[in-house]
């Protein structure tokens, strides 16, 4: 049978089209270029695929690039969350590149700039100078500093390089065209002062430079072959190239600007700015807080990064922006879970449950398979007793031919062990259910061989065994917002969306298995879903977090709704 044959993506067609004409091989490199004012987030994580998997694709090169431009929001600690992101989901850099690493040479070429007439500094106020950008429709005005002679922008940018004047005093901008129908062309700023210690370079500068001028030459000084943006940086691409024009050696490679379209996710948001605002304002508790769409935080809550590569691979890159469900990343660490997480049993919200004709301080240890798809995964022993817990929800004094779990009258099998039968059952003062009495037959054990044992009962539930129960903290993590697009509306907030029961704690009761577990361990509980351990967990307070249900709730809801 033939292999299937992936068909390439438009970027993909792209680099194949280079290589037809005028690209080697050994002349593609890549690069993925965050600027480390935040925690990545799902939408990065397609960018690190596409040019991670572009590296790997053409065996090629790829630079993990810090664009730090900005003291005033780059900190060290983004740097290394980042690093350790990219890590997790499986891929490795070439070489750690920062911007910062050619502040001089990028202080160089504009002082070439100035001296050729194609950039001077001006005096104006931001407030001025937006003021003459013109419109989209009308031409912008010219500066009244835009014709100083070369030696006063030569004296006065060196006068800024060396902390000489307070911030928003000057900035040098590039002289292009204020008449241009691109308004990033209209003498766009290349440098401003800013008074503020960098995370590498300390105070040792005292202006910095634009993004529109950093990232180009910085794709050049490191040979980028490919230098590839959201679709936000179309209209920056002719910017771009100009900047590459006016010093790039015809002997060596010019970078290529392409853009392809983010990918949006549903109930959620993923503006950095936004993010920020939810961890400021206490609406999550962190930047990984297991609802954040963070990498970090999607880590915390259990996915696995061949979950988020899968989820990748299959919205694709395309042209066009749209919102993607989160459904279809919830079903990607759904299949993946099912594959490797061991299957376990955990009650939540317990009911006891006595089976009388069962010897008072006998336990017996029952064997369970620890994943049913996967043979080498092996099996454990789990305690059975006279007292166990099941779920309050699997027991109804009355019910009809289409529940089939526990019921007066009624039988089930637990799983891994016997079929018991519930004959009567207690209440409180309020009338709620608080015990069941059951009567169990002994020779329907699980795996048994015998005639009781192969008897059909249409219900099987999950259980744990009372005395035997450790208790641990879950955290059911529902989605951040009740909207599918939070931050779409105009006449609304984003804040108005956050879902009230995005977060529910509870103790819950676990076989003894999952004593000594560590964080980041992972497990399907036995009808509920798939959890993983937090970091916050300890031998002494277990912590466990949901990482997804074993069905898309969410889908039923909208349905009824």
């Amino acid at each position: 049978m033939e292999e299937e044959v992936k068909s390439l993506n438009f970027i993909e067609h792209i680099v194949e089209e280079d290589l037809a004409n005028a690209y080697s091989k050994q002349d593609l490199r890549f690069r993925f270029p965050p600027e480390p004012n935040g925690y990545l987030h799902i939408g990065h994580a397609s960018s690190i695929c596409l040019n991670f998997g572009l590296g790997l694709r053409y065996n090629a090169p790829v630079n993990l690039r810090f664009d730090d431009t900005n003291p005033a929001k780059e900190e060290k600690e983004y740097v290394e969350a980042i690093k350790k992101d990219v890590s997790w989901l499986g891929y490795e850099w070439d070489t750690e590149r920062y911007a910062s690493d050619y502040f001089q040479q990028l202080y160089d070429w504009a002082v070439e700039l100035i001296k050729q007439g194609k950039a001077y500094v001006d005096s104006q106020s931001s407030e001025e100078m937006a003021e003459q950008k013109g419109t989209p429709t009308e031409a912008g005005k010219e500066s009244p500093y835009r014709n100083r002679s070369v030696e006063e922008n030569l004296s006065l940018f060196e006068g800024m390089k060396n902390g000489d004047f307070e911030e928003g005093k000057h900035v040098l901008r590039a002289k292009i065209d204020m008449t241009s129908s691109n308004m990033l062309m209209r003498d766009p700023i290349m440098y401003r002062v800013l008074h503020k210690p960098h995370h590498r370079t300390n105070t040792d500068w005292c202006i910095y430079p634009m993004y529109d001028w950093t990232h180009g030459e910085s794709d050049y000084i490191e040979q980028v072959s490919h230098s590839l943006c959201t679709l936000e940086f179309l209209p920056h691409r002719e910017l771009y190239d100009w900047f590459l024009d006016q010093l790039v050696d015809s002997k060596k490679l010019r970078p290529k600007q392409r853009e392809f379209a983010r990918r949006n996710l549903s109930h959620t948001v993923v503006s950095k700015r936004k993010l920020l605002q939810l961890v400021e304002n206490g609406v999550v508790d962190s930047w990984d807080d297991p609802r954040m769409p963070t990498i970090s935080g999607l880590r915390r809550r259990g996915y696995t990064p061949e979950s988020i590569r899968n989820f990748a691979e299959t919205i694709g890159i395309a042209k066009r922006e749209n919102v993607v469900d989160v459904s279809l990343l919830e079903f990607h660490v759904r299949e993946h879970l099912n594959k490797i997480a061991p299957r376990v049993m955990a009650v939540l919200n317990p009911l006891k449950v006595i089976i009388t004709n069962y010897e008072e301080g006998k336990e017996e240890w029952l064997e369970a398979e620890n994943n049913p798809g996967d043979e080498s995964a092996g099996s454990r022993q789990v305690p059975f007793s006279r007292e166990l817990f099941i779920e309050q929800e699997d027991f109804r004094e009355e019910a009809n031919r289409k529940f089939f779990r526990l019921k007066l009258g009624g039988e089930v099998r637990l799983k891994n062990g016997y079929i018991i039968k519930a004959e009567s059952c207690s209440k409180d003062a309020d009338g709620n259910i608080t015990e069941v009495q059951c009567s169990y037959d002994p020779k329907s054990k699980s795996g048994s061989g015998t005639e009781e044992s192969l008897r059909k009962v249409k219900g099987t539930l999950h259980w744990v065994s009372v005395p035997h129960a450790i208790t641990a903290e879950v955290r059911l993590y529902d989605r951040l917002f009740t909207d599918a697009t939070p931050d779409a509306h105009k006449d609304k907030e984003f804040m108005e969306f956050v879902n009230p029961d995005s977060l529910q704690k509870i103790t819950g009761y676990l076989e003894p298995s999952l004593k000594d577990v560590k964080a980041g361990d992972r497990f399907q509980f036995q009808r509920l879903g798939y959890f993983n351990v937090d970091t916050d967990s300890t031998a002494e307070n277990l912590v466990f977090n949901r990482t997804v249900t074993l069905r898309d709730t969410w889908a039923k809801l909208e349905q009824k709704g």
